[in-house]
């Protein structure tokens, strides 16, 4: 085994002699939050979508929170739509199969429920980490798509705090 010191990507272009510095939301930026919350009724079916908030292709993503009441049955995917196209971007982006069926209170973190958002890709802008080849210059709406079918009418809330 070996002591060693190891620098963020970030820290390294900063101590690189005639390195540039790295972009804001890497190094020191300040967090922003969108939040939404919708009404589930009972009866809405599987592919039910439902629009949260909308956050910039080009944010760092800090942390995703889910809360709703229970909403008996409802079971949804939280992923990625193009707000301008409504194209799916990542349908299950942040997390896959997320029950709705029991209230999550407090905020339940689902960040990387769905193991997307490695440690690789944490640093990354949103349309990097989300594959895509170039930053689309857009906004993505964060969404639910339902998986299962609600049972019961309820409410959700989900809050996306990032930087860019």
């Amino acid at each position: 085994m070996a002591v060693v010191t190891v620098k963020s990507a970030a820290l390294t272009l900063m101590d690189t002699p005639g390195g540039s510095l790295p972009v804001a939301r890497q190094a020191r930026s300040m967090l922003e939050t969108a939040i939404g919350k919708v009404e589930i009724a009972n009866g809405d079916s599987i592919a039910s979508i439902y629009k949260f908030c909308r956050i910039p292709s080009n944010a760092r993503i800090s942390q995703i929170l889910l809360r709703c009441t229970a909403t008996t049955g409802a079971i949804a995917d939280i992923g990625l739509y193009r707000a301008d196209t409504g194209a799916v971007v990542d349908v299950d982006f942040f997390a896959s199969a997320q029950t709705w069926a029991a209230a999550l209170a407090p905020w339940t973190d689902v960040t990387n429920e769905a193991a997307t958002l490695s440690p690789t890709l944490i640093e990354q802008p949103l349309w990097q980490a989300a594959g895509l080849t170039a930053d689309p210059q857009c906004f993505f709406d964060v969404c639910g798509t339902l998986t299962a079918a609600a049972t019961a009418a309820g409410q959700a809330t989900i809050q996306a705090t990032y930087c860019v």
